[in-house]
């Protein structure tokens, strides 16, 4: 069963290039972590809503290994400002019961 994390990151007007740099030179190569399948940065179309950072991992303990890693206190080090953010963001966390992915014709 997959293990799907979503950081819903609410990034203040004026920091939205600093916010994708940090992830386009990131720090940590989630990558290489075990148990890690994929990671999406995803940018808002509508000014009010947050970003999201989606990654996938093989399992909860996957994750959790993950966020008490050298590597992910690395990619955490030096954050932006508080005023970057237009408030706190929000973490969710949920088992994927049921996929679905489009078939080749």
């Amino acid at each position: 069963m997959m293990y799907v994390v979503a950081n819903r990151v609410p990034v203040a007007e004026g920091w939205e290039e600093e916010f994708e740099g940090r992830f386009r030179r990131r720090s940590g190569q989630v990558e290489h972590q075990p148990g890690f399948v994929s990671m999406e940065v995803m940018r808002p179309n509508t000014p009010d809503a947050p970003w999201v950072v989606l990654t996938r991992w093989e399992s909860e303990e996957a994750f959790r290994n993950w966020i008490g890693s050298e590597d992910f206190k690395e990619a955490h080090r030096n954050p932006l400002p508080k005023e970057a953010f237009k408030g706190g963001g929000h973490l969710e966390q949920h088992e994927v019961l049921i996929s679905a992915y489009r078939s080749e014709p």
